[in-house]
This record gives structure tokens, C-alpha cells and sequence, in this order.
């Protein structure tokens, strides 16, 4: 009997090394690869794009991007209020039709955070896609989904394009790039440097398409164009390696803005300007703090940054989905939806997996108000 004992522990204490040993591996693979050490080519692409110096790469906005060291009273903040910083009740989901995207439409379905579809032009292109249940570099701890998914990611359409805004882990997914690499052959649109975070995942690098800020590349009939944002990047301890960056996509007659994340900044004109008007911009209104200004745009910055971009209607995305700083759930679309009306822009909340039509817009729903109730 004892023999019996002494072998089940030793079969149990090997399991449990085995586990121990898969989740070490699949945690090294989420931190990524260094850049400047994936190959010359590359390396020298880094080396020369204007953001890079001193062996990192830079926002070059005249003002300031830095984290506030935290306040003395973080942990109290921490532990206050936790339940407002989650919804009371069920977020209602929505399943979107599949079909054909219509040749001159534009139509967005938001999934939930950042990942959002878009249809322009009879052309698919999917942002930020994240369907893992965390985002961090292990499914056992980490910022956990407040909702489920609308749909799997086997049952989103098929896609011309995916497009990646930074290596965050809330944007940049291994377990969802290794899914689409399967299942899809669509290009990744990546910042510069994030390439050799997917070539070591197993993204065929035929499929990836690197851009610093201001460059350009055609996929399908549409125009990429990666565009400034204020923001920084990194999936361990070390920050920067890789660029990050919001992106313009037109099409012949349609125009869409993603800003990714951001913090607000004065070169949003610039962009209008250059790549403008829009008709969808995709702004991040969530996880803003004022120990992060500069990283983080709050509800208003991105109204105002939707002005300044000439957009028609703004999807707000970065929030509802994952607690990621301390103001209230609902608080990032209860400001912009005020900001909204005080300055007659024009909104669309769709509830998560709800089809937005462009040219057929109703009035807003506070879904997520009968959510509080």
C-alpha cells in the first residue's frame, strides 16, 4: 500500500512538473523575440526608421510620454469600488449575419475591446483580433474577460487583412495569431519590429507586412497606411523594441481611421489632413487614468480627436471588456456619449457583435445603462 502511495505521488508530482514545464514554454513564446536580434534585414529597417534611437524606439511629440510613478494611495484605490469597475449584470451580445460584405459599403461589427471588423468596400479587415479569455503572457493570471465572446473566431468571415496596432497583450494575442494563421491566409499589417513576434509564432513570413509611420502597402484593392500614435510598447520588463502606431484604410470612396492606443496629441489635424476625412473612426475611450495621460486618451480627448481627424461617425473600442485601470465599467461611454451631444458628433454603441451599418444609422441604445439597472 504504501509502494501504491508512493507511486501515485511520483506520477501526480510529474504531471504536475509536465504542467509547469508546457505553461514555461507557452510563456516564453508570449514574451516574443527581440527585434534587432531576428535578422539583419530587419534589424537594419529598425536601425533607420526616424523613431528609433538608442536602441529603442520613441514618440517624437514635443511634450512628454511617461507612466507617473504610483500614488500612495494606489492599493486603497485598488480595493475601493472594485464591483463598479465590473458590469452589475449580463452584457448583452449580438451575433452578427455572415454574407457578403457590400462592394460600396462600409459596415463594422465590434467583438468586444479593440477587436473590430470592418467591411469596406467589399473587402474584410480585422483589427486587434484577441479571443484568448486573459490578456497576459499566461492564461492562469491576468485581466480577465467581462464577457463572452459573440461568436468563435472559426465563425468570424473571412478576412482580406489583419491588422495589428502594437504588441500589447490586450491587441496582440499568440493563441489568436496562431488560430488565424491556421484557419485564414490573410496578411498581418503589423507596426515595425512586431514581424519577429509573429515569425516566432509561425506566421509564414510571406504573410507579414512591416510599416513604420507613413508607409504604405496595397492589399486587396485597399490602402494601409500606418499613422502616428502616442503610445509605447512591450511584453515583459523591457519597453520598445517593437514601433506601435494607429492606421488609415481607404478604400476607392470609404476612408477608416483606427487609432489604436493612444494618448491624445496635437498630430491627429495632421493626419485628417494628409489621409482625411473618415468616414468610421475606431477610438480607444477606456483605460485612461491620470496616472497615464500621455498613453491613454480619455472620452473627450478622443471627441476631440475625432474633430480634428475629420471623422463622420465614431465606434468607440478599449473598453467594456476588460478591467484595465480603476474608473467605473460604464464610465468611458457615459462621458462620450455627453461629450457626443455637447458637441453634435456623431456616435455608434453597438452592443458586442452587433452589425454597424454606416449608411444606416440608428439613434444610440444606452444598452449598457439597462446593464447598471
Amino acid at each position: 500500500m504504501a509502494g501504491m502511495r508512493t507511486v501515485r505521488r511520483a506520477l501526480a508530482g510529474g504531471a504536475a512538473l509536465a504542467v509547469a514545464g508546457w505553461a514555461l514554454r507557452d510563456v516564453r513564446a508570449e514574451l516574443g523575440v527581440r527585434p534587432l536580434t531576428s535578422g539583419e534585414e530587419r534589424a537594419s529597417r529598425i536601425r533607420s526608421s526616424p523613431q528609433f534611437k538608442d536602441g529603442v524606439f520613441h514618440n517624437p511629440m514635443p511634450e512628454p510620454t511617461s507612466l507617473a510613478a504610483p500614488s500612495p494611495g494606489l492599493l486603497r484605490e485598488l480595493a475601493k469600488d472594485r464591483e463598479s469597475r465590473r458590469p452589475p449584470g449580463p452584457i448583452p451580445l449580438r451575433r452578427p449575419a455572415t454574407g457578403l460584405p457590400a462592394a460600396t459599403g462600409l459596415n463594422a461589427v465590434w467583438y468586444g475591446h479593440a477587436s473590430t471588423l470592418v467591411e469596406i468596400e467589399g473587402r474584410r479587415v480585422l483589427f486587434d483580433p484577441v479571443w484568448s479569455d486573459r490578456v497576459s503572457p499566461t492564461r492562469f493570471v491576468g485581466p480577465r474577460r467581462l464577457h463572452p465572446l459573440p461568436v468563435p473566431l472559426e465563425e468570424v468571415p473571412a478576412v482580406d487583412a489583419i491588422v495589428i496596432s502594437h504588441d500589447h497583450y490586450d491587441h496582440l494575442d499568440l493563441a489568436t495569431v496562431r488560430r488565424l494563421t491556421r484557419i485564414s491566409r490573410a496578411p498581418f499589417l503589423v507596426p515595425l519590429g512586431i514581424g519577429a513576434h509573429l515569425e516566432r509564432w509561425g506566421v509564414p513570413l510571406y504573410r507579414i507586412v512591416e510599416l513604420d509611420w507613413e508607409e504604405e502597402t496595397t492589399v486587396a484593392g485597399l490602402r494601409f497606411v500606418a499613422t502616428a500614435a502616442r503610445h509605447f510598447s512591450g511584453r515583459s520588463l523591457r519597453r520598445n523594441d517593437t514601433l506601435w502606431g494607429s492606421w488609415v484604410v481607404a478604400g476607392a470612396h470609404r476612408r477608416v481611421f483606427y487609432a489604436g492606443d493612444s494618448g491624445y496629441f496635437e498630430g491627429y489635424a495632421k493626419i485628417g489632413a494628409d489621409h482625411g476625412p473618415f468616414d468610421l473612426t475606431l477610438m480607444p475611450i477606456g483605460a485612461y487614468n491620470a496616472a497615464w495621460p500621455d498613453i491613454h486618451m480619455n472620452p473627450e480627448e478622443a471627441v476631440n480627436a475625432h474633430v480634428q481627424l475629420g471623422g463622420s461617425l465614431l465606434l468607440p473600442v478599449h473598453w467594456a471588456t476588460f478591467t484595465l485601470a480603476l474608473h467605473p465599467w460604464s464610465e468611458p461611454v457615459d462621458r462620450l456619449w455627453r461629450e457626443a451631444k455637447a458637441r453634435d458628433v456623431k456616435i455608434a454603441v453597438p452592443r458586442p457583435g452587433e452589425l454597424v451599418d454606416t449608411a444606416s444609422l440608428p439613434s444610440v441604445d444606452a444598452w449598457w445603462q439597462a446593464v447598471q439597472s
